[in-house]
């Protein structure tokens, strides 16, 4: 039986609320994350739990799924925490994109050492050491996204992923990319059907004006991983 007070008010479809995660040393750095395992800074702890304060006035999530890098997965267990003690249930599929060679490297320094590598990866191409194109990243994150709201439905999840992510989710409704950087610890609301998804809510940040915790866009913009 479904929890009501985790429920939405219809049953067909699931209210997804994904949230980019607090922002990172490497964020504020303008080095690429990719798949590399970065922890949050103090700027993305208090951006975490801003966030979180906001979502526990809101109605209740049935579970929070988060990416399995540290940087979201802290984001999701200081969320859970503060939401009533939830699971959080990892799925590598939210992981950022992998960036392949560029992993590690600040923009500046990708262009002047591996501007081939830096050009794929801003056309949507593959990238030389494992990376992923866009294309790739989009059905790994969309395919993700709709299995857990389809194991959902009629109910509230929260999902902490990646800005890359998130992008490519905005792009599943959207023929044309989100304009601007989407900020750390944005609240982003998806209602998911089996076979459209509607975009409720995009890139709130109202909880950092509230709290002064700060408003962050490093890493967010289409350049980003």
């Amino acid at each position: 039986m479904a929890d009501p007070a985790s429920s939405i008010d219809h049953p067909d479809y699931a209210e997804v609320v994904v949230i980019r995660h607090g922002e990172t040393a490497w964020n504020s750095d303008g080095r690429m994350q990719g798949h590399l395992d970065i922890e949050l800074n103090e700027a993305g702890r208090a951006q975490a739990a801003a966030v979180a304060e906001r979502l526990s006035s809101e109605p209740k999530f049935s579970v929070v799924y988060s990416s399995d890098l540290q940087r979201a997965y802290e984001t999701a267990q200081i969320i859970a925490a503060k939401c009533g003690g939830l699971e959080v249930v990892e799925d590598p599929d939210l992981r950022e994109r992998h960036l392949g060679v560029l992993q590690g490297v600040s923009r500046h320094e990708a262009l002047k050492t591996n501007p081939t590598a830096y050009t794929a990866k801003d056309l949507g191409e593959e990238i030389p050491g494992g990376g992923e194109s866009l294309d790739q990243l989009s059905k790994r994150c969309t395919s993700a996204l709709q299995r857990i709201a389809m194991k959902h439905l009629g109910k509230r999840v929260a999902v902490v992923t990646h800005a890359g992510v998130i992008r490519s989710l905005y792009m599943r409704v959207n023929t044309e990319e989100p304009s601007g950087k989407i900020l750390n610890s944005s609240v982003n609301v998806f209602h998911l059907y089996e076979d459209k998804w509607i975009i409720k809510t995009w890139g709130d940040v109202s909880h950092l004006d509230r709290t002064g915790s700060g408003e962050s866009g490093s890493g967010g913009d289409r350049t980003s991983g």
